[in-house]
C-alpha cells in the first residue's frame, strides 16, 4: 500500500491569470461552472457547505447548487436540519466547489438568508414526485429507529397528498450572498494560481494570493 505521505500530483492542465480573468467574480464562476459541465465531470453542481454552530463547532456537508447570479448562490434543504439550525444561529457560511478533473477549486463566503417563499414553491413543484414526498417523510438530521420508519412515513404522506404534495413549511431555499470569492487553479511545483475577490463599498477588488 502506498504511503499517504508519498502521494502527490503534479497540476499541469491550466493557468489563471489576472488579465484573462473576469472583473466580477460571478462572471468568472459562470465560465468555470460551464466548463465543468461541458467537461462532463461527475456532479459539477455539487458543493460543500460549511456552517458553524452557536457553540463554535464547524460542520460540513455536500449540497447541490440550484441557481446563482450577481446576488448569490442558491440551494434548497430542510430548514430544521442541522445546517438549518446552525444557520439560524449563525447566518455566515462558506461554500466550496472542487472540480478535481480540472484541478480547480472555488471558495465562496458570505451571509446566508432564506429566499422568497414563492421561489421555494416554484422549485419544489418542479421536483420529481418521490422527492417531494421525501421532503415530508424525512425529519432530516434527527435520530430515527430504522429505514422502515422512513418508508412508512413516505407511504403515509404519499397516501395523504397523492400527486400534489405542497411544499412543507420546514423546507425551502437559501441564498448565500458573497462578500469573498477565491478561485484556485492547480499549477506545477505547488506554485498554484489563487485569485481573491473581496467586496468593498459594493465594488469587487481582485487580488492574487500566494499559494
Amino acid at each position: 500500500m502506498q504511503s499517504l505521505a508519498d502521494m502527490r500530483k503534479s497540476y499541469e492542465l491550466k493557468e489563471l491569470d489576472e488579465k484573462a480573468s473576469q472583473l466580477l467574480p460571478h462572471d468568472q464562476f459562470r465560465i468555470w461552472l460551464d466548463e465543468a459541465i461541458e467537461s462532463k465531470i461527475p456532479e459539477p453542481n455539487a458543493m460543500t457547505l460549511a456552517t458553524v454552530s452557536s457553540d463554535l463547532r464547524p460542520s460540513t456537508r455536500v449540497v447541490l447548487v440550484k441557481g446563482f447570479g450577481p446576488e448569490g448562490i442558491v440551494w434548497y434543504t430542510n430548514y430544521e436540519s442541522r445546517k438549518g439550525r446552525e444557520l439560524a444561529g449563525n447566518p455566515f457560511a462558506s461554500l466550496q466547489f472542487h472540480w478535481v478533473e480540472l484541478e480547480r477549486v472555488v471558495r465562496i463566503e458570505g451571509l446566508v438568508e432564506k429566499i422568497n417563499p414563492t421561489d421555494s414553491d416554484t422549485y419544489f413543484n418542479s421536483r420529481p414526485l418521490d422527492s417531494r414526498i421525501g421532503a415530508w417523510a424525512s425529519p432530516q438530521s434527527q435520530v430515527i429507529t430504522s429505514r422502515t420508519y422512513l418508508m412508512t412515513q413516505a407511504a403515509k404522506f404519499a397516501a395523504r397528498f397523492l400527486l400534489n404534495p405542497p411544499r412543507p413549511p420546514h423546507w425551502g431555499g437559501y441564498i448565500l450572498k458573497p462578500d469573498r470569492w477565491e478561485f484556485w487553479q492547480g499549477r506545477q511545483n505547488r506554485l498554484h494560481d489563487r485569485l481573491q475577490y473581496t467586496k468593498s463599498n459594493d465594488n469587487w477588488v481582485r487580488e492574487r494570493l500566494a499559494p
